[in-house]
């Protein structure tokens, strides 16, 4: 081979190696993202002095009609339809 195919194979062979660097330090720095995440949703649960069985509650509720805007409970101007009072 001439030595510019040489030097551009050499070049290559350099890039790879810093490729194959980088995507190890991404591969550990997402690792350490995901680790730092479920540590801060941890806390957060148990900042909520629920037991295992309200908690799974919370989320089940939450599940099923989850607040957009955060908040919790009916949306306003949505009421509750109070059951008729048939006592007459």
């Amino acid at each position: 081979m001439s030595s510019k195919i040489d030097k551009v194979c050499a070049e290559i062979e350099k890039v790879k190696a810093k490729i194959s660097e980088q995507q190890t330090r991404l591969r550990e720095l997402e690792r350490q993202k995901t680790e730092l995440e479920n540590t801060e949703i941890v806390e957060l649960v148990r900042s909520l002095n629920l037991t295992p069985a309200a908690l799974a509650d919370f989320l089940k509720e939450q599940k099923k009609a989850p607040a957009a805007s955060g908040q919790i409970g009916p949306k306003s101007g949505e009421r509750k339809e109070e059951p008729a009072d048939d006592e007459n």
